[in-house]
Formats: C-alpha cells, sequence, structure tokens
C-alpha cells in the first residue's frame, strides 16, 4: 500500500457491543459518507433494529447531509466533547482492542486486504470474543450453560479455530 492512509468508519452499538465496520477510503469525501450512513441506516432496518443515538466526533469529514440521513432515520446525532474520549469509550476501546488484536500484527497490502481483515475481526469480535461489560457474552452469541458435573469436565476437550492466519484465535469444547 506504500503507506496509504485509510479511513474506517465504524459504529459499536452500546447495549449489546456489537461492532460494524461501514467501509474503508483513502478519500472521504462527503458523498462517500454518508452513502456509509444509508448503508447503515438500511442495514439496522433489514434487521429490524432501531438506534436512537449516534455518538461521533467533530470531524469535518461529516458533512451536514449525514446527519440528516440519520436524523430522517428517527437517530438522534450527539457530537462527542473536545479531547473528552472517555465520552464514547466503547467505541475508543474498540478502536484499541482492533489495533492491538489485528492491525499492529498485521502487514495491509492494500484496501480489499484491509476490509477482508476486518470483516475477519468484525465477525470474531460479535461472535467469540468475550466481553466484560455484558456479562462475558459475545454480542450475537450466548454463553452456553455452564457444566457443573465433574465427570463431563473431566471430558471436556477444546478444539482451536484460527482466523486470519493464526492471528485471531477462537476455542470450542470440542463435542
Amino acid at each position: 500500500m506504500s503507506g496509504t492512509r485509510l479511513y474506517v468508519p465504524a459504529v459499536i452499538e452500546h447495549a449489546s457491543r456489537r461492532s460494524r465496520v461501514l467501509g474503508a477510503t483513502a478519500h472521504p469525501t462527503a458523498s462517500w459518507v454518508t452513502q456509509a450512513a444509508r448503508n447503515l441506516v438500511m442495514d439496522l432496518e433489514d434487521e429490524g433494529q432501531h438506534a436512537r443515538f449516534l455518538i461521533r466526533d467533530h470531524d469535518g469529514k461529516f458533512p451536514a447531509l449525514f446527519d440528516a440521513v440519520l436524523a430522517d432515520a428517527g437517530i438522534k446525532v450527539v457530537l462527542s466533547g473536545i479531547r473528552i474520549p472517555r465520552m464514547n469509550a466503547i467505541m475508543e476501546r474498540w478502536i484499541h482492542s482492533c489495533r492491538r488484536e489485528l492491525l499492529d500484527r498485521t502487514l495491509i497490502w492494500n484496501r480489499p486486504h484491509l476490509l477482508h481483515a476486518l470483516r475477519e475481526y468484525e465477525e470474531y469480535y460479535n461472535t467469540h470474543r468475550l466481553h466484560q461489560g455484558i456479562a462475558n457474552a459475545s454480542p450475537r452469541r450466548t454463553l452456553p450453560p455452564a457444566v457443573t458435573d465433574q465427570a463431563t469436565l473431566t471430558r471436556l476437550g477444546t478444539c482451536q479455530r484460527q482466523r486470519l492466519g493464526d492471528i485471531l484465535n477462537e476455542y470450542h469444547h470440542a463435542a
């Protein structure tokens, strides 16, 4: 990629901690960012979900039309305070986790490769990675029932599934 900077808009649902990567581009134009907002609204409608608020920063890459698209869908845009990262701490934590667990360990070649890696991380984050803030569950998968029988505990095996060439590892109880 020769050091090209890519911008990746992402959102996270505060209640469930479900993350969504909205795309990646080297040049976030007003029309591109607005289309990302439209795609988010359509995805939420397709899933039968509704968001009430979207917290975003004061970046000039967000045109007024971005806020208008969200307002038409009934989503109120709340601007975060300047230099107050704790105001949107859950998203800040996702950014740091994504960097630490994925991007710091991966040499990204181009935009499609970045999108592939981010989609894999998004799937891993939403279906496998446990979150302390939601009782050690995953955003899109509930925890299995606790095993209390000692005989069953001694027979439990573990199998590993590697994602993205051994960067992300998932562990499951073997059948």
